[in-house]
C-alpha cells in the first residue's frame, strides 16, 4: 500500500474521515447510536478538523483507515480520568469554560478489514501522536475498546485486561498494539459509552428478538445489553480501558 495520512484540515474532501468506512461494518450498528456522539461528533469533525485524519491508499484511490481525536485537559492523575470515557471527553471538549487542553485524546481508529494485520494499526497510532505533538500536545491518552472483548461479554473488563499470552503480552490484539508502542493501562472506564433505545430499536440494531426482560449477549457488544420490555427500554453501557502514551514513548 502507498499510504498518506492527511488531516481533514489539510484535505477537506468528500471522504475526509470515517464516513466511507461505515458501509464496511467496522462497528456494530448500535455503536452509531450513542446520544452524546450523535449530538456532538459533527462538531468534533468540523471544529477540530486538524486532529481528524485518514489513511489514503494512492494505489487503490480510497480511504482505508481513519482516526479521530480531540484535545483535552488532564492533570496526569489516573484517578481524574472520567469513568464515562468517550462520552465524558467529548462533552468536556465543548463545555462552556473548558480549560485549555494539554493532551490529545483518541476517540477511535478505524481500519478497513482487508487492511488489518499489516502494521497499519501502529502507524495510525503513531500518526495520531504526531498530530498531537504538532499542536503542542505531547501526551496521547485513549479510552481503548479491546477488539476481542466481545467474545467474552460475561467476563468483567478488569479480569479481561489481566489476561496475557505465553510470551507475556496482552491477549487482546488492540491492547497489545498499544502496549508495543509503550502505552500503559491506567484503569477501566466502566461507562465509556451509554446507548439507550426502545426494544424495537435494539432488535433492529442487534438483528435479534428479545422476547422477555433480561440481559442479552448481543453480537459485537462487550457486555450484555439490558432489556426491559415493561418499560420498552434497552440499555447498553460499554466499558473501555484508559491507556496513556507518554511523551517519550512514541517516536517523533
Amino acid at each position: 500500500m502507498a499510504l498518506q495520512f492527511p488531516t481533514r484540515a489539510e484535505r477537506h474532501g468528500r471522504l475526509p474521515h470515517a464516513a466511507s468506512l461505515r458501509e464496511r461494518a467496522i462497528w456494530p450498528e448500535f455503536m452509531y447510536h450513542d446520544p452524546v456522539l450523535e449530538r456532538l461528533f459533527g462538531r468534533v469533525i468540523d471544529e477540530d478538523a486538524e486532529f481528524q485524519f485518514y489513511a489514503w491508499d494512492d494505489e487503490r484511490e480510497e480511504v482505508v483507515g481513519g482516526g479521530n481525536a480531540v484535545p483535552v485537559s488532564w492533570d496526569g492523575d489516573p484517578a481524574d480520568l472520567p469513568d464515562k470515557g468517550v462520552d465524558a471527553v467529548v462533552e468536556a471538549r465543548f463545555a462552556e469554560g473548558a480549560p485549555s487542553p494539554n493532551v490529545l485524546c483518541a476517540l477511535q481508529i478505524l481500519i478497513a478489514p482487508e487492511c488489518r494485520a499489516k502494521g497499519l494499526s501502529s502507524r495510525m497510532i503513531q500518526r495520531m501522536a504526531e498530530i498531537g505533538r504538532d499542536h503542542g500536545l505531547d501526551t496521547l491518552i485513549a479510552p481503548v475498546r479491546p477488539n476481542l472483548k466481545h467474545r467474552y461479554p460475561l467476563v468483567p473488563m478488569e479480569r479481561y485486561i489481566a489476561w496475557r499470552r505465553a510470551d507475556g503480552t496482552h491477549l487482546d490484539p488492540w491492547l497489545r498494539t498499544h502496549e508495543r508502542l509503550r502505552a500503559e493501562i491506567l484503569k477501566v472506564a466502566p461507562q465509556s459509552m451509554t446507548i439507550p433505545g426502545s426494544v424495537a430499536k435494539w432488535e433492529e440494531w442487534a438483528e435479534m428478538t428479545f422476547p422477555e426482560t433480561g440481559a442479552y449477549v448481543v453480537p459485537g457488544a462487550l457486555v450484555p445489553v439490558e432489556i426491559d420490555r415493561e418499560r420498552d427500554e434497552g440499555l447498553y453501557v460499554e466499558p473501555n480501558v484508559w491507556m496513556v502514551h507518554p511523551p517519550a514513548a512514541l517516536p517523533a
